[in-house]
């Protein structure tokens, strides 16, 4: 989203688009086409497995209509949440975000009874101490400009994919992962399309939001990094899904949460030094904060006793 027709969105040229339109249907629309060409390889490597059929039969069944729910939460309002947090607050949202699987945890609890004990109780303290330690630098008045909007939305985004995990971990208990990935990604696909960024392109006033949807989906120069993302948002979601059925939520978003380090880590290698671009190195507090919230997870996840009775058995 800095890349051909998005640098004139983004930067000097806007074109006439409002504040709400750059914050909002901007956002809107890159997690949109994200999905939708998520969704294309999910159809695509469904086709040649064999499972469009398992597609739309799934789609009729109770385990199918739960994935729609959850994609529906996690795709168009988490995700989109998720992308305008980066473009305000920058990769210090991502150990933010990676809230959910604290939020999956105690969701799983409430809703199907899953195993949530003093130790995962801590390790889910420990993790939203580490936010907190991410985002009080936003809380004063040095924050730079729309830090705390980035970081209040990267809250949603964490609360949106809590909600996706446990719900859909349970859905994908019942049918095959790539089938279930592949409910997922349509429906968000769609849902982005027809229903959040036509809804943000009215609340933007006079904006051709059918010409920004045609812009971004034929922009040569930025499309084929949307591409690469699609395909690895399917390899993600999917491992994420199948991962949260075979184990549960809270130790399958446990173990996923470790992008809260991975994430800022990647943008800074990808982002910043390898294409230059400004705004995606994090201050040491996040960092340390990242490694504190990966401790959390890992408390979370399992038992520290547990290695060393593993190691007397030795």
């Amino acid at each position: 989203m800095s890349k051909g027709v998005w640098a004139d969105w983004y930067g000097a040229n806007t074109t006439g688009l409002s504040a709400f339109a750059i914050t909002f249907l901007l956002g809107a629309l890159g997690a949109a086409t994200t999905d939708t060409c998520s969704a294309a390889w999910a159809l695509l490597i469904a086709g040649v497995r064999g499972k469009i059929g398992d597609f739309f039969r799934c789609l009729k069944t109770k385990p199918g209509l739960v994935m729609v729910v959850g994609a529906l939460i996690g795709g168009p309002l988490a995700s989109t949440a998720y992308v305008i947090g980066l473009q305000k607050a920058g990769s210090i949202v991502v150990p933010i975000s990676a809230l959910c699987p604290a939020i999956g945890a105690i969701l799983a609890r409430v809703w199907f009874k899953q195993e949530l004990n003093a130790r995962m109780m801590l390790g889910i303290a420990i993790c939203f101490g580490a936010s907190f330690m991410i985002a009080y630098p936003t809380l004063g008045g040095d924050a730079p400009e729309g830090m705390f909007m980035g970081v209040c939305f990267g809250f949603l985004a964490a609360l949106g994919w809590g909600f996706e995990g446990c719900v859909c971990g349970y859905g994908t208990s019942m049918i095959d992962s790539e089938v279930g990935i592949t409910i997922r990604q349509v429906t968000s696909g769609l849902s982005n399309l027809i229903i959040l960024v036509p809804v943000f392109g009215m609340m933007s006033g006079d904006v051709n939001t059918f010409g920004l949807v045609a812009q971004s989906f034929t922009d040569g120069s930025s499309i084929v990094w949307f591409i690469c993302a699609g395909l690895a948002a399917y390899g993600a979601f999917m491992f994420w899904y199948k991962g949260n059925s075979m184990c549960g939520a809270a130790l399958g978003m446990s173990c996923n949460g470790t992008f809260s380090f991975w994430g800022p880590f990647c943008c800074w290698i990808v982002l910043g030094i390898t294409f230059g671009l400004e705004g995606w190195s994090i201050p040491p507090i996040a960092w340390a904060a990242a490694v504190v919230m990966v401790i959390g997870i890992f408390t979370i996840a399992l038992n520290p006793l547990d290695l060393f009775a593993k190691k007397e058995d030795n």
